[in-house]
């Protein structure tokens, strides 16, 4: 079984990168949707998206921005870590079959509130930009390792 460890607040460092990919399954699209309740019909109706300026169906944007999420969860800070807020703009849509990649960097710490900022970017594999911000978070001030969690499948 695969660990988790994170990286607690007393060493993180200006600087300090982590990065997460992952490829849009049609799965993907149709469990956020359910998850979500979001059915706008660009994300699952096929005529309907190709009649807008992106001519296929498209991700939710928070399907991409919920990536971010999982990389500081798991990656950096990681486990233990709280996630407080998040500035986001959306700047490319994501299509099924991408494959996008958050970089995650630590940007600001701050000593007395506990907390750091992230810059996080969100890059599909034409090494562009399709989300891009900031997130502040509260890595957790102990050393965490964990067993990663195991999902079960779900085929639709």
């Amino acid at each position: 079984m695969k660990k988790l460890k994170n990286i607690p607040f007393d060493q993180l460092q200006v600087g300090d990168c982590d990065s997460l990919t992952r490829t849009l399954s049609e799965q993907d699209l149709i469990l956020f949707a359910k998850v979500s309740g979001d059915t706008n019909p660009v994300h699952l109706d096929e005529n309907f998206a190709s009649s807008t300026m992106f001519k296929t169906r498209i991700a939710h944007g928070m399907w991409t921005a919920s990536l971010i999420s999982c990389a500081l969860a798991t990656k950096l800070p990681g486990p233990g870590g709280i996630y407080l807020g998040q500035e986001l703009k959306f700047t490319r849509p994501v299509k099924i079959g991408d494959t996008v990649t958050v970089q995650l960097k630590i940007i600001e710490i701050d000593q007395e509130k506990k907390r750091a900022t992230v810059s996080t970017e969100v890059i599909n594999q034409n090494k562009k930009i399709v989300v891009k911000g900031k997130a502040e978070i509260m890595p957790a001030t102990e050393s965490i390792t964990v067993d990663e969690y195991t999902l079960p499948e779900i085929n639709l």
